[in-house]
């Protein structure tokens, strides 16, 4: 039986989910396409998104009550991250991957 709520274990697999999207489509797409997918704010948000991602989802998986904090600044990165995905365009799976994680961290941090 598992000590992780489904609440929680959802949140980790968002999280995981947004790590890997993020992670890629920066690695992969935005390297491809250049321009603005490659300027540096961009892909340092990126970057920031898909590694507080995948701490948000570690902090949770060790179960320390710190996943909160982490959570919470998961949430404001991930919304960040989706806006300027969006404004930048042809990045629609990390939009939603983004938006969806947003969503479960900010349950999480409350």
């Amino acid at each position: 039986m598992s000590l992780l709520s489904d609440e929680m274990q959802r949140c980790i697999t968002d999280c995981l989910a947004c790590y890997r999207t993020c992670l890629s489509m920066a690695m992969g797409h935005c390297l491809e396409v250049g321009g603005e997918h490659t300027k540096p704010a961009h892909f340092r948000l990126m970057m920031a998104c898909a590694e507080i991602c995948r701490t948000s989802a570690h902090f949770m998986l060790i179960g320390t009550p710190h996943h909160r904090h982490t959570c919470r600044e998961c949430a404001e990165i991930c919304e960040e991250c989706a806006k300027d995905c969006e404004r930048i365009g042809d990045m629609e799976d990390c939009v939603q991957a983004c938006r969806t994680c947003a969503e479960s961290c900010r349950r999480m941090a409350n």
